[in-house]
């Protein structure tokens, strides 16, 4: 299209149509001249991530980033918002494609260190309409080897950029081995500092096809002051323990404080605790950088789409996340809780109850949930402390499970408010987390899993084809059999 076209378009048709000429153009000339660039190590890659319009394939490879490498000036970029962050690989052009098909790109562990006291990104994106593709990020060392102050792999600002095809190992923080018995927050028994895998915020952005091995004390995929984020088929595995094995140890900054954790009480024994956070999450509040302009904000209408995680504290976790909120086709293995999205949407999503219940309810006043839960047999022995099926307070939902477990041990049960017998929330800790009022919502259970409605249920209507104990009032209980 020339601009003799454009002018005659001008002259004959609404503007709207003359702005879409002007787009078209443009794009077609950008395609034309994007400069096509193959280098074959980090330092010739590195003055094309601050370039716009150019198509970068790094040559097949294994290639280092040591601690000695940030002590000589190698690494020198950074980014200020809330906290200094030293940055690795700052991607600050637009419109450019990052081919690293073949690459493995190892960072030392001890480069978390070499910074100083200073947050330490690996990767950030802070252009737009970029796509990154296939790199393995592999940190390389010890999961001792904590940040001073704190680590990610990829963060992902600007905005309409994809990652896709990724695989990152992620190690090195501290303490490592409990989770967050000893503090997650403001508030800890025994001080942390945490890595996590990959942050999105930003606007638009997407994570796709990606794998994560998490060996670390930090989440996995969060999300904070992201609008209209995408999660799509990513895989992640993490690491369980049982608080038996913690208590047994004879050393250590668990021994060191006798085990007593953040929540005000010794560890108990009879749980298994995930030693990351959430394989993917959402926060209401963060900070990004668009266009070079900063934003604090929350998460808003995250879409996450068929993701599989296992041996985390959480598989989906976005309660906190405003307006549309749909999960589709996601599955949670083993993991402490599988599903909280305190409301929105969870279709054909999976999860066992091996550690934990499938589902839980973030606060009392969740409202408006629907959910179609699976629930798995369980892929290894059962070590479900709360004793935990599901849990589910709050009001207006339309939930139903099924699937099941033919070989599922007594004591488990689906249970509708009342005590949630969570490790966290023992001896009256954090009374607003738990406890809940159930009322006004459906659930249809479809498997052999009793459901125990508690005195604080009222107005639950239950089909079950398991057994129902209702302590509520006003409850509604029908039997059906339970489906293939």
């Amino acid at each position: 299209m020339n601009n003799e076209n454009c002018m005659e378009l001008s002259r004959n048709y609404p503007k709207k149509w003359v702005l879409f000429c002007g787009v078209v153009f443009s794009l077609f000339f950008q395609s034309i001249y994007a400069q096509d660039v193959k280098v074959s190590s980090l330092k010739a890659l590195k003055p094309y991530l601050k370039k716009s319009d150019v198509n970068v394939v790094l040559a097949p490879g294994t290639y280092k980033v040591t601690a000695e490498d940030v002590k000589n000036g190698l690494y020198q970029d950074e980014i200020k918002l809330k906290h200094l962050t030293k940055v690795l690989f700052l991607f600050e052009g637009s419109n450019s494609t990052y081919d690293f098909s073949g690459v493995t790109l190892k960072i030392d562990t001890k480069v978390f260190q070499a910074f100083g006291k200073v947050q330490v990104h690996e990767l950030q994106i802070i252009g737009n309409n970029n796509v990154l593709k296939n790199l393995t990020m592999i940190d390389d060392g010890s999961v001792h080897d904590a940040p001073a102050r704190r680590a990610t792999n990829i963060v992902m600002d600007g905005k309409n950029n994809r990652i896709e095809g990724f695989h990152v190992t992620t190690k090195g923080s501290y303490p490592y081995g409990y989770g967050d018995a000893f503090g997650k927050g403001g508030k800890v028994v025994i001080p942390h500092r945490k890595h996590s895998a990959c942050l999105i915020r930003g606007e638009s952005n997407h994570l796709k096809d990606s794998n994560f091995i998490h060996k670390s004390y930090g989440h996995c995929i969060f999300m904070q002051a992201a609008s209209n984020p995408k999660i799509e088929g990513c895989n992640v595995e993490g690491e369980v323990r049982k608080t038996d094995d913690m208590l047994a140890e004879t050393s250590g900054p668990a021994f060191d404080v006798n085990f007593m954790t953040v929540w005000g009480y010794k560890l108990p024994k009879g749980y298994m605790l995930s030693t990351g956070e959430a394989g993917i999450r959402a926060y209401n509040a963060g900070e990004t950088i668009i266009d070079g302009k900063e934003y604090r904000r929350g998460t808003s209408n995250p879409t996450v789409l068929h993701n599989t995680i296992k041996y985390m504290r959480t598989g989906v976790t976005i309660a906190h996340a405003t307006g549309k909120k749909y999960v589709e086709g996601c599955k949670a293995i083993a993991c402490e809780n599988g599903f909280s999205l305190g409301s929105g949407v969870a279709l054909n999503c999976s999860a066992d109850c091996v550690f934990g219940p499938v589902y839980s309810t973030t606060y009392e006043n969740d409202k408006n949930y629907n959910a179609d839960i699976t629930i798995l047999p369980a892929s290894e022995p059962y070590y479900n402390g709360s004793g935990s099926v599901a849990y589910i307070g709050g009001s207006k939902h339309k939930i139903s499970f099924k699937g099941g477990d033919s070989n599922m041990p007594e004591g488990l049960a689906i249970k509708v408010g009342g005590d949630k017998n969570s490790i966290r929330l023992m001896h009256g800790n954090f009374p607003h987390q738990n406890n809940f009022k159930a009322s006004q919502f459906n659930l249809n259970n479809q498997t052999n899993y009793p459901v125990v409605l508690s005195d604080k249920s009222f107005g639950v209507t239950v089909k079950s084809a398991g057994k129902v104990t209702n302590l509520g009032s006003s409850n509604k209980i029908s039997v059906t059999k339970q489906s293939n």
